[in-house]
């Protein structure tokens, strides 16, 4: 774009500051947004986006500092005030009631009424179904949430949006819950905003989108402006190096694998769905002492109830599960955990920490019952507990601002994540579950838990790698099996596939290989 074409500032965020206890997220930052522009904003977890974000969104006020929508200044109290001045946010964890419809999500707040003062949803079903095909988002607007996907949830959010006439759309992490297909249609559903004169605003750790979509993108570090580059001017790798301040390395060296015995053995598993429906059919893998076995497959073909049923969240409909030759399909979490199996869950605020908890008593969760943790066989030894918790926080890099007694829920997803793999890695034991390690995370958080995972794996551990991510799988992975409707349709070793292989198996193509011939 020559100068004479550049638009002018729709949004100018000047001098913004934010703490919170013990951190500073936002330090005096400046950001400008051209009308009608993608705008990418790039930072390492915990470097400020999100909550500068909030911020133009109404949901935090400012310590300090000025905001200019179209060269006047303005005060956002609240997301009601920003919708009124044409902001929309699409958050990274939707806001959606599951038993509601998809109209009567995106109405609810705003709600249509008749003459009569009613509530008129056949006219608010007729307008999202307008927006929606205007918008190429295909969503039907008298599904329930619970019945459709991840993917088209998302669209529901931005339909959100879109109804309240937002000219501004922010879009916080809006693909670290999405499998590579429905990115790219996500990009696309971008570009057509763009098209059609919306501002986006779009906060996101994976370089490869903002060289799809952004003119220009904006890195934070540490809550600080770094700079804002052309993106057309910059490679992924400069990109890398403005957010994290030093070199990334994409590609991680792998040492040669060292295998052992069996460790891990699946045997013609099957799994039920919270609705009864088998999710996974008669499955069998093993994983090997010092081998990583990774999963690969789109979101929803069985891939939750696998691990639900090894880790003990959903019981068996049919097979076993052998950890160093003795059958843990009956036992109970803990005594699966005490057996020697880790698991570093998908949904870490679900199943992997308690936000409300510190640090130290995350770090303790699964063992707190023991030696140091407790004594007397019931009083917690606190200080035990923020001793290993400080242990781990220097040798994981962990960013926590109180040290052991900080909130888990106060901290970034990277470092919470970080909590939850030193936990798992620390307490040993012979098999590590690892599903979504680095989902929503920045490249360097992403570096460093793929590093760790491989050193878990050269010491010896069995791990089991469940990832939507497949450079991830094609980067890690001795192994790899390709799940699809529950069930195995294929297993390689590193280096006999390509991600194209893998993602014409992933919709459901049976692979060259079976298990056997691949172990």
């Amino acid at each position: 774009m020559s100068s004479a074409e550049v638009q002018p500032n729709i949004i100018e965020m000047i001098g913004i500051t934010k703490a919170f206890p013990g951190v500073v997220a936002n330090d005096h930052v400046d950001l400008t947004v051209r009308k009608n522009e993608v705008l990418a904003l790039l930072g390492e977890n915990g470097a400020g986006k999100s909550t500068l974000m909030s911020i133009l969104f109404g949901s935090y006020d400012p310590d300090s500092g000025s905001i200019k929508i179209k060269g006047k200044e303005v005060k956002i109290k609240d997301p009601n005030d920003a919708t009124a001045l044409g902001i929309g946010m699409v958050h990274q964890h939707f806001k959606l009631v599951r038993n509601y419809t998809v109209t009567e999500n995106i109405v609810l707040g705003c709600e249509s009424v008749n003459e009569f003062g009613m509530l008129d949803m056949k006219a608010a079903e007729n307008r999202v179904a307008a927006i929606s095909d205007g918008y190429g988002l295909k969503v039907n607007p008298k599904d329930l949430i619970e019945d459709i996907t991840v993917g088209m949830q998302q669209r529901v959010e931005i339909l959100k949006v879109l109804y309240r006439n937002a000219e501004i759309i922010i879009f916080d992490e809006p693909t670290a819950v999405l499998t590579p297909q429905e990115i790219d249609e996500l990009m696309e559903i971008i570009r057509l905003l763009k098209r059609k004169g919306k501002t986006i605003i779009l906060i996101t750790h994976k370089l490869k989108e903002i060289k799809a979509v952004a003119e220009r993108c904006t890195v934070l570090r540490r809550g600080k402006v770094v700079g804002t580059v052309q993106v057309a001017d910059v490679s992924e790798e400069q990109l890398a190096e403005m957010m994290v301040g030093r070199a990334v390395k994409f590609e991680i060296e792998k040492n040669p694998p060292h295998f052992g015995d069996t460790v891990l053995k699946i045997e013609h598993m099957s799994v039920k769905n919270s609705r009864g429906q088998l999710a996974v059919k008669d499955l069998s893998l093993d994983v090997r002492a010092g081998e990583i076995v990774g999963v690969a497959g789109v979101d929803g073909n069985g891939q939750s109830e696998l691990l639900y049923g090894l880790t003990g969240l959903s019981p068996l409909e049919n097979g076993r599960i052998l950890l160093k030759g003795k059958d843990i399909s009956k036992l109970s979490i803990r005594e699966r955990i005490e057996a020697g199996l880790g698991h570093v869950p998908e949904d870490r605020h679900r199943h992997g920490l308690v936000k409300e908890f510190t640090v130290a008593e995350n770090v303790a969760l699964k063992n707190y019952y023991r030696t140091p943790y407790t004594k007397n066989g019931c009083l917690l030894v606190k200080e035990a507990m923020e001793k290993k918790a400080d242990e781990l926080i220097g040798a994981f890099d962990i960013r926590a601002g109180k040290g052991a007694a900080t909130s888990a829920g106060s901290m970034s997803g990277g470092n919470q994540q970080k909590v939850i793999i030193a936990r798992e890695v620390d307490m040993g034991g012979d098999a590590l579950i690892i599903a979504q390690p680095t989902r929503g995370l920045d490249v360097g958080a992403i570096e460093y838990i793929r590093r760790r995972i491989l050193a878990e794996r050269d010491k010896g551990r069995a791990i089991l790698l469940v990832s939507f991510e497949l450079d991830e799988i094609m980067n890690l992975c001795d192994r790899i099996a390709t799940i699809s409707k529950g069930s195995i349709v294929g297993v390689y070793n590193a280096g006999e596939v390509t991600e194209r292989d893998i993602g014409i198996m992933m919709a459901g193509s049976k692979g060259r290989k079976s298990e056997e011939t691949a172990s």
